[in-house]
């Protein structure tokens, strides 16, 4: 089991910057990739970024060259630049472990709000 708690949300003005963090506990060494997805209401979840181990990474296009994903040891962070009203959503965690086959863990969610 993998367990991941978000932090970093809140209220930025558009052109701002926001750092959200998730903090994954229980069985990390499973944890093959790590990344951040965000929901709108009435809309389904997508993809922001995603890592691969402390590697590869992939952005949704309407983030690159924003937003920087990255991870140190059990964290995860998302380093938010050039804040979009868009950008407006609950941001979740998520990890792929293979505890033992590979399973999708997600974090409670956190809210990203740009408004001026």
């Amino acid at each position: 089991q993998v367990q991941l708690v978000e932090s970093g949300g809140g209220l930025v003005q558009p052109g701002g910057s926001l750092r959200l963090s998730c903090v994954a506990s229980g069985s990390i060494f499973s944890i093959s990739s790590m990344a951040w997805y965000r929901q709108v209401p009435g809309k389904e979840r997508e993809l922001v970024a995603r890592i691969i181990g402390s590697g590869p990474t992939a952005y949704a296009d309407s983030v690159k060259g924003r937003f920087t994903i990255s991870r140190d040891k059990n964290t995860v962070s998302l380093q938010m630049n050039s804040l979009k009203s868009e950008d407006t959503a609950v941001y979740y965690c998520n990890a792929v472990a293979f505890t033992p086959h590979p399973r999708d863990y997600w974090g409670q969610g956190t809210q990203v709000t740009v408004s001026s």
